[in-house]
């Protein structure tokens, strides 16, 4: 037995900075197939892989649903990939889509113009077209377009929170004010003007007014609930960002709930979504508390998503 609990410690490390090295890369595809190992592929269905809410080709969705039939139309997460706005595709994540697919979500993953086609504020308009689709065609997937919550990484978290607090970007699609019932963001920039980066530079840098790219521009009092998690060791986008977004959002009259995980660097919040680092619950937990509390949620939720 302890050559197994050492080959299994050695497999573990092995994985984690292959992991490591693939988000430094972007090439994240490879947290998918570790989920897949770890976790298997019982629970869930990839019911669309390659839909789209636009005519260009980075306008891409894929839909993840629970096994099974439901009494009544499930609760929609939609989830928004990192990358720094340059790089990332739905297809990657999909491990997101298993985790809360078989916590009884419909699971909405969106992709949006990146690059130099992508500036701001491309991916926002973007993300509120995936929106617009998300009520339009998500009841035919079994989800409650009624029930919509929106999550994000990194950039992706800078998109789902610029979605809920910024009205014009979903009002411009159509999309009626009170849609997104709550919005998650893990280590999400939301203050960080000045620019620092060449990404943010490159995204943001032709902007006349900077200040309203930046999410703590808009915080108001009536915005969607929200829920921001960080790790101390973030060292891409500091925590500071989340301090400010929530002490904006209090000073407008709405609490933020905010977890800072001590030890956790920028790509640990989206790793723990993934087997076999999902062991650690320390993003889970608090993420599946906010989405039943926000959500509605039926009896067909499940409360600890393995």
């Amino acid at each position: 037995m302890g050559w197994i609990a050492i080959a299994v410690a050695a497999l573990a490390l092995a994985l984690y900075g292959g992991w490591r090295y693939a988000l430094a890369t972007d090439a994240v595809a490879l947290l998918d197939w570790g989920d897949r190992q770890f976790g298997g592929n019982s629970g869930y269905r990839l019911a669309l892989s390659d839909g789209r809410y636009g005519p260009l080709e980075p306008q891409r969705v894929e839909v993840v649903v629970p096994d099974g039939a439901a009494s009544t139309p499930r609760p929609v997460l939609v989830f928004i990939h990192g990358g720094g706005w340059h790089s990332g595709t739905p297809g990657d994540y999909r491990f997101v889509g298993r985790r809360f697919a078989r916590a009884g979500y419909v699971v909405v993953l969106i992709g949006y113009r990146l690059g130099a086609e992508g500036r701001y504020p491309q991916m926002l308009e973007d993300g509120a077209l995936a929106l617009a689709w998300v009520r339009d065609n998500v009841g035919r997937f079994g989800g409650d377009p009624q029930r919509v919550l929106v999550m994000g990484h990194s950039a992706g978290a800078y998109n789902a929170v610029m979605l809920g607090l910024e009205r014009q970007w979903l009002g411009r699609a159509g999309v009626e004010d009170g849609f997104i019932k709550g919005v998650i963001g893990l280590s999400g920039p939301y203050d960080f003007y000045p620019f620092t980066t060449d990404s943010a530079r490159d995204t943001f840098g032709q902007v006349p007014d900077p200040a309203i790219t930046q999410p703590i521009h808009f915080a108001r009092g009536d915005a969607p609930p929200m829920l921001l998690l960080t790790g101390t060791d973030d060292v891409t986008v500091r925590p500071r960002n989340t301090a400010a977004l929530a002490s904006a959002q209090q000073a407008a009259g709405q609490k933020v709930e905010t977890v800072i995980l001590p030890g956790v660097d920028h790509a640990g919040t989206v790793m723990k979504l993934a087997e076999p680092f999902a062991r650690d619950r320390r993003v889970i937990d608090p993420v599946m508390a906010f989405l039943t509390a926000h959500s509605a949620a039926s009896g067909d939720i499940q409360g600890k998503p393995r």
